[in-house]
């Protein structure tokens, strides 16, 4: 599973226990992966609210969005 031509991106918040988790998933599975952290930037924000989502964690991989931890999805995501 190669992440170094498919950008892993994470939308989350500081205090979001589930974002948490996720990252703890993709660090433990060796996925590289950029954190956009909507309390910090509000640029994020609007990012993640242009796609439609309204809750977080989001995972972007290419062109799939993932709510919430899902690993099935993400080494599907990460597979294609």
């Amino acid at each position: 599973m190669s992440t170094a031509t498919t950008p892993v991106i994470v939308y989350s918040s500081t205090t979001c226990t589930y974002c948490k988790q996720l990252k703890t998933y993709l660090t433990d599975q060796n996925i590289a992966f950029e954190e956009r952290n909507i309390d910090h930037n509000d640029a994020y924000r609007e990012e993640l609210q242009a796609m439609g989502m309204s809750s977080i964690p989001v995972t972007v991989i290419g062109d799939t969005r993932i709510l919430g931890l899902n690993p099935t999805r993400i080494k599907k995501a990460l597979a294609q």
